[in-house]
């Protein structure tokens, strides 16, 4: 081995070395070009920024609301639970039945159709209405 067949790590580049004369590509002006607020240190603005003229994402209108709890909530109506093989509703049986996805993980009980038995419901919220219709059948809406 000699010093001269020595190459170095793949990967890795030197750093430019600026204002070193006008042979090494970067001399003079540093590779900067002439003038202006990028040429001189400290020459930087905010991201965004168009020289004072109102910014696009300013210029935009502004839409909508997503809530990240309504990705993972989800409803199922009283008609509903006539397709659960027991009496008991929560989270578990609900999930059997094909009522709701895997990622639905609060449910809330709302009062569309009627209740055909006495249902226990648990661990889930549940509209007044739905709440009624159940304790006038016989069941009850555990918190």
């Amino acid at each position: 081995m000699k010093l001269n067949s020595i190459n170095s790590n793949e990967g890795r580049t030197e750093r430019k070395r600026v204002g070193r004369g006008v042979g090494s590509g970067t001399g003079k002006t540093c590779g900067r070009g002439h003038k202006g607020q990028k040429s001189r240190s400290g020459g930087f603005h905010k991201v965004g920024f168009e020289g004072g003229q109102m910014p696009l994402q300013r210029r935009l209108p502004k839409v909508g609301f997503s809530s990240a709890i309504s990705r993972v909530t989800g409803e199922i109506y009283l008609y509903q639970l006539q397709q659960l093989s027991g009496t008991e509703v929560n989270m578990a049986t609900i999930r059997e039945a094909g009522l709701i996805k895997g990622s639905i993980k609060r449910v809330k009980l709302v009062a569309t159709g009627d209740v055909d038995k006495a249902y226990t419901v648990t661990g889930m919220r549940v509209t007044k209405g739905a709440e009624a219709a159940i304790v006038a059948k016989g069941g009850k809406v555990e918190a």
